[in-house]
């Protein structure tokens, strides 16, 4: 396999940034799953849990590879992808349901498995942007568990302090949907590999990213009405 060829390393880039995109969850799951612990507990929570949660990820992730190969489900996959984008964009996230484990054990069984269920839409997206490789998703989940583990909390940082960071990410994640869409055997057969294939991905993203913000723009519209709405005094009639 080469390494150093453009389609590899693009690849292998957008592993990465979807890694770093999706950890703010990662540190959210984290910090709520070991508040309750010592201390001198927390860091071997969030290590220890980490590690448990990258080991079921990466199976989760290589078994996906191998299923997007099945006839229709890499276009499945890719219209999933730009449900989850939209997602990203529009989404508030809570994660009150989070319980904080009493012990080490318990914290780190919190952290694993609520990661499992959070990260459907991280191996989805790592697995499309694999493109079938199985050493992609390795060396790409290798290269992000550093991040994971001590750089979460700084990536939700940034996406608190600088919100175009998520719509980066989201532009990312539409953009892998594309590629799963126009690589899907009928479809490739059909639209080729020229002008047309790269129309299509590049309409995904803008449709996205549109949809996103409009979307967000009607719900925070929408919520700031209901606001307005519960101060009005109350007139009799």
């Amino acid at each position: 396999m080469d390494w150093f060829t453009g389609e590899m390393l693009s690849a292998l880039f957008m592993i990465i940034v979807i890694d770093l995109v999706l950890a703010g969850d990662n540190a959210i799951v984290i910090g709520m799953a070991a508040r309750n612990l010592p201390k001198e507990q927390q860091k071997k929570a969030v290590i220890w849990g980490t590690v448990g949660a990258v080991v079921i990820r990466a199976v989760a992730t290589l078994a996906v590879v191998w299923l997007l190969a099945i006839p229709g489900l890499l276009l499945v996959g890719g219209l999933f992808l730009v449900w989850i984008a939209l997602k990203l964009l529009t989404e508030e996230k809570n994660h009150d349901n989070v319980k904080a484990g009493t012990t080490l054990s318990a914290a780190i069984r919190t952290i694993v498995i609520a990661d499992a269920v959070m990260g459907i839409d991280n191996i989805l997206a790592v697995a499309g942007a694999a493109h079938g490789s199985f050493a992609l998703v390795v060396v790409g989940l290798a290269i992000s568990v550093p991040v994971m583990v001590w750089g979460s909390t700084l990536v939700l940082k940034l996406i608190e302090k600088y919100p175009a960071t998520m719509y980066i990410g989201a532009a990312v994640l539409a953009f892998t949907a594309g590629k799963m869409i126009v690589d899907e055997k009928f479809v490739k057969a059909f639209i080729g590999e020229g002008f047309l294939k790269w129309t299509i991905v590049t309409l995904v993203v803008v449709v996205v990213m549109v949809a996103g913000l409009a979307m967000k723009k009607a719900r925070a519209k929408k919520a700031a009405s209901l606001e307005a709405g519960g101060r009005e005094p109350f007139k009799a009639s």
